[in-house]
């Protein structure tokens, strides 16, 4: 006698059970996803506020400062200088690659609100007066140096971030920690709508906070090709050193205006 098999379709019963142990699996997953959102956000959120309560304590600092522009579509190369800043508003800067020697002065308020400048080399000899947001002061930059320092910084970056935040429009990563120039930092991302009507500054930006300190030592921001335009980076960040008047003087002696 010859065995056939015959098949038995499955009980309704079996297929709702099915049905219903794959939806409670994608709800599970959802779920999960929308809770490792949420306290990301959570996360930045509070790493923001520590930044802005940290920076409200400083008064003044020095580093080596890092600068990477895209301007005109082109990224300039890379200038390091020596950085001066103390509240409400002066910056002193003296450069150390490229353009060795050259030297800037800005303080609100004086000057006629001008920079004092010299270039480097035989040019350090003559000293002229910019208007921060001149060509001849522009040349190579995307922001006048009336938008130097951290606190300028942090406020671009708080206010889009935060707008995101608000809207729902902001995907935001714990990259976890990484060590630049020599600090032990958290790397953090933020994500943006890809669409520059939305009125927001970058697609992009990833920020490395000083684990101790809570200070952005350097910050990448990536335009709507997800193309590089900006690297701020802030070397041997010395916070509240004791600056005075001096350093922001154009008769210090250590200087050349």
């Amino acid at each position: 006698m010859q065995l056939t098999s015959r098949w038995e379709p499955d009980p309704p019963s079996n297929y709702l059970r099915r049905a219903a142990g794959t939806i409670l699996a994608l709800v599970a997953i959802l779920f999960a996803q929308n809770n490792a959102r949420a306290q990301d956000h959570a996360d930045l959120e509070k790493r923001l506020q520590e930044t802005e309560e940290a920076l409200a304590k400083v008064d003044n600092y020095t580093a080596v400062f890092h600068r990477l522009e895209r301007v005109n579509g082109k990224l300039v190369p890379e200038e390091t200088t020596f950085l001066k800043f103390k509240r409400p508003f002066k910056v002193y800067m003296r450069w150390i690659d490229p353009s060795k020697g050259k030297e800037t002065l800005y303080v609100e308020g004086a000057n006629n609100n001008k920079i004092r400048a010299h270039d480097a080399g035989f040019a350090k000899l003559i000293t002229v007066n910019l208007d921060p947001t001149g060509s001849l002061a522009m040349e190579n930059s995307r922001h006048p140096i009336t938008e130097a320092g951290l606190a300028n910084l942090v406020k671009l970056i708080d206010s889009n971030l935060r707008r995101g935040l608000r809207a729902g429009e902001l995907t935001s990563k714990d990259r976890g920690e990484q060590t630049i120039y020599g600090r032990k930092t958290r790397e953090l991302e933020g994500i943006l709508p890809k669409d520059p009507s939305k009125g927001y500054y970058c697609y992009r930006c990833i920020v490395n906070l000083d684990v101790e300190t809570k200070m952005p030592i350097r910050t990448r921001i990536f335009d709507w090709d997800d193309q590089l335009v900006e690297c701020y980076g802030y070397e041997n960040l010395n916070l509240n050193p004791g600056l005075s008047d001096k350093d922001f003087d154009p008769k210090n002696p250590e200087y050349h205006f």
